[in-house]
């Protein structure tokens, strides 16, 4: 039997593993046990299994993770993210769909602090979907919305998807924030965008409401001083090179757990909730690494990443067509696969495809770049059927809308995204100008 034959059996068995409701960590960790034993045998699997967690989950960058988790949870946990949403409704709420777009807005300053995508989405699905609804917005604008605005929580730095991407590529953590700052925005205001043409053709699915007078405007404003206080702390330490991203990421949530102390609205319950539930994030993603880390030595055996990057470069198609292939494969992927997941099984094979093309780039920028666009396409699989674990976040929150609803109201921003990655594919000097600048 082949290897590559080997190896589309070890997907396929995963992927039905995944079918039967099992973590995706562990359908990643068994199948590739299995696949590892059927190469080496027994012993010297259990041989690499003494070595390869602790060298992978010792790696002093994967600290940032949870650092950045338990940031965006005390900011949950104190109420300052429904400061910023009633900050940003404030602000454009009188308008027509102008609710929505300040979830957006919100979302995106969320996703500075926080860096999870379904920590957004849930984060404002319990904050604002009771007001979007409360003004008779349209369900599927009002969900969609969300769903959407949770991607934010990885466009906008700092991202875990990130720094994966970072680790397993072996590239710069902070040009990859730096790289992805400017798609983040482009990526707020298509949303923005996008919600004044939906509403302006159907001004049923987002009546107006009446505008907040100018004192509770202001309070309004002063409520989230402290969230963008920690925002710019940490980010712009970052950029700036004051710290590293693991440093800012401690920086942050030292500084985002005295603001809430400072304000007394974080309880001591909400301090344990907000540990326990970095503690579970945090294993669930580790999990999913140590399950990759087995299941790619075990695609290694099988040289499937060699054969796939040495077919595809013998087709001789054009750099482009051969990074629009790869780019379609993800989005499809992304429907129906975790995003980290995919991420990790995907990497041996596709980066060494990408590495050996000529797009007029250095080796690092085509790096920083494509890392830019695997972060887009991740986005879209976050809200594309039959999938979009966003979608279901939102839909395990708004019960009594109908998932049909919270599709319908994604596809105009699905439209969108397809738009923001033709802008980025086409434009490399959008992901990498801050990059080239800050050099």
């Amino acid at each position: 039997m082949s290897g590559m034959t080997i190896a589309l059996i070890g997907f396929a068995g995963m992927l039905g593993l995944i079918a039967l409701r099992m973590p995706v960590g562990l359908a990643l960790f068994v199948t590739g046990s299995l696949g590892y034993i059927h190469y080496t045998g027994l012993s010297v699997f259990m041989s690499y299994l003494k070595t390869t967690p602790y060298f992978l989950f010792s790696n002093y960058t994967l600290s940032v993770i949870p650092l950045f988790i338990l940031m965006g949870a005390f900011a949950e946990r104190s109420g300052l993210s429904q400061d910023l949403f009633r900050a940003a409704n404030a602000l454009v709420g009188h308008r027509r769909g102008g609710m929505a777009m300040g979830v957006i807005g919100a979302s995106s300053a969320f996703g500075a602090i926080c860096g999870s995508s379904v920590a957004t989405t849930a984060t404002f699905g319990r904050a604002a979907l009771p007001e979007l609804l409360r003004y008779r917005y349209a369900p599927s604008l009002a969900t969609g919305t969300i769903a959407v605005g949770g991607t934010l929580g990885i466009l906008i730095p700092p991202s875990v998807i990130l720094v994966v991407y970072a680790i397993s590529t072996e590239q710069n953590i902070v040009k990859l924030f730096q790289a992805a700052l400017l798609p983040g925005l482009l990526a707020t205001l298509f949303y923005i965008l996008t919600i004044a043409i939906v509403v302006r053709r159907n001004p049923d699915l987002a009546p107006p409401h009446e505008r907040v007078t100018s004192a509770e405007r202001r309070r309004a404003l002063i409520a989230v001083w402290p969230v963008m206080v920690v925002a710019v702390l940490v980010v712009g330490g970052i950029y700036g090179g004051v710290f590293t991203p693991t440093e800012g990421a401690a920086v942050g949530s030292a500084a985002m757990l005295a603001i809430s102390l400072l304000r007394r609205s974080l309880s001591f319950a909400d301090f344990k909730t907000s540990l326990l539930q970095t503690a579970e994030t945090t294993a669930l993603i580790f999990l999913i690494l140590l399950g990759a880390e087995v299941f790619n030595a075990f695609l290694a055996f099988t040289q499937l990443p060699t054969d796939a990057a040495t077919a595809i470069a013998g087709l001789g198609y054009p750099p482009y067509a051969v990074l629009a292939i790869l780019l379609a494969a993800y989005i499809v992927l992304g429907a129906v696969m975790d995003e980290l997941a995919m991420i990790l099984l995907t990497l041996p094979v596709f980066f060494p495809i990408v590495s050996a093309l000529d797009f007029g780039l250095l080796p690092d920028e085509t790096a920083i770049w494509f890392g830019i666009l695997v972060l887009i396409v991740v986005g879209i699989g976050l809200t594309a059927p039959p999938i979009g674990l966003n979608v279901f976040v939102i839909s395990a929150i708004a019960r009594t809308v109908p998932i049909t609803q919270t599709y319908r109201g994604v596809l105009p921003f699905l439209a969108a995204d397809i738009v923001r990655l033709l802008l980025c594919v086409a434009f490399p000097g959008l992901s990498l100008l801050l990059v080239r600048l800050l050099s």
